[in-house]
């Protein structure tokens, strides 16, 4: 789910370990402007043993298919991070089916999570998916800040947390004032990809930065660093993500469609087919939270050329997606309370939504959710 244009402790502190497995949340202190590197892994003061570090820091190639930005749970009385909730949602995904998961995008109300938090909730994520049997599935972290200093920041706090690949939205509170044609956007991620443990994956998302659109001109072009692998294009352009795709395929000395060294993804399930046709890798998207089994079907059908099959089935997944995207993260979370039984609510200040709201919400997910529960 995408709208493209058109604190406290959890449950038991921070201080209480997650199964036996002591979580120690790097302070901003510690971390000043840089970060050990993965080549020289911090063996004691993030995680107790050397083997679950190793387990963490694996190589995970991002893959075409589906990637979730996951959500964020909270305890209902007082707002602590539910990690139990997240393991669970996450391992839930994981048995699904998915990709890939991204921890502290919109959906996972990264706005509202101070670090310590961000870093536990990637690191409940990391752990729950190692421990059921799905290691390999990587973990993508959203990390943008409006300063180059606090991006690195995140970057580094993502892989120490297990991260694999940070998402970045460019800078934009000062935006009248960046150098002309992109020049200041450009040596921000430049800066960021250099310093960042992690590879970095570019998010247009020109509803969450003041309008700010990156061209195919700008994207192509920082797609030619070494660690800029991706993009997730929110804004729904696919003539943009056509042009992406494409000049990126060109870039690539032996391009391989199954391990793309760029991956272009559509930020919303209600265009998956379309981006598929302009030659994009798959989606990361919002509903996926709701009904991955039939994201993951829309794709698979397509791919297999089974192509009126497949829009019937994107027909469904739109009219699904446009019920969260009108509802946004208190939508989603409003579907899988009323659908899976869990979900609880947003932190505040977003409000609680009421009883119509929520009514029309589970109404507006009703086809979506019987389609997944038949596959």
């Amino acid at each position: 789910m995408a709208p493209h244009l058109d604190a406290p402790s959890p449950s038991g502190s921070f201080a209480t370990s997650f199964d036996r497995i002591p979580f120690r949340p790097a302070m901003s202190s510690e971390l000043g402007t840089g970060c050990v590197p993965p080549t020289e892994p911090q063996s004691s003061s993030f995680f107790e043993s050397d083997a679950v570090e190793e387990d963490f820091h694996m190589t995970r190639p991002l893959v075409p298919g589906v990637y979730v930005p996951t959500m964020c749970f909270f305890d209902q009385e007082t707002e602590d991070v539910d990690i139990n909730a997240i393991a669970r949602h996450a391992v839930r995904l994981a048995e699904a089916g998915v990709t890939g998961l991204a921890t502290q995008g919109s959906n996972g109300e990264a706005v509202h999570l101070t670090h310590a938090e961000r870093q536990l909730v990637t690191f409940t994520t990391r752990k729950a998916l190692n421990e059921a049997g799905f290691s390999h599935i990587p973990v993508i972290v959203g990390c943008g800040a409006q300063s180059t200093r606090e991006t690195i920041q995140y970057c580094c706090e993502a892989w120490e947390a297990g991260g694999d690949y940070a998402l970045v939205l460019p800078p934009s509170y000062y935006a009248p004032l960046f150098a002309p044609s992109f020049k200041t956007v450009k040596e921000y991620f430049t800066a960021v990809a250099d310093a960042s443990p992690i590879p970095i994956i570019i998010y247009n998302y020109p509803g969450a930065v003041n309008g700010m659109d990156l061209s195919s001109d700008v994207i192509i072009e920082l797609s030619q660093h070494p660690k800029i692998v991706g993009v997730k294009l929110t804004c729904g352009n696919t003539g943009k993500l056509n042009r992406v795709a494409a000049a990126t395929q060109r870039q690539s000395k032996e391009y391989d469609p199954d391990k793309p060294e760029f991956l272009v993804l559509a930020g919303s399930a209600d265009f998956s087919i379309q981006s598929l046709i302009a030659g994009g890798h798959g989606i990361l998207a919002g509903l996926a939270n709701i009904a991955p089994k039939a994201c993951i079907k829309t794709i698979e059908l397509y791919k297999a050329g089974k192509y009126l099959e497949a829009q019937k089935v994107q027909e469904v997944v739109s009219r699904g997606d446009w019920t969260a995207i009108q509802g946004g993260v208190l939508g989603v979370k409003a579907g899988l309370e009323a659908w899976m039984g869990y979900g609880g609510f947003a932190r505040r200040p977003l409000p609680q939504p009421t009883a119509e709201q929520t009514k029309s919400w589970k109404e507006g997910f009703r086809e979506l959710v019987l389609l997944e529960k038949s596959l």
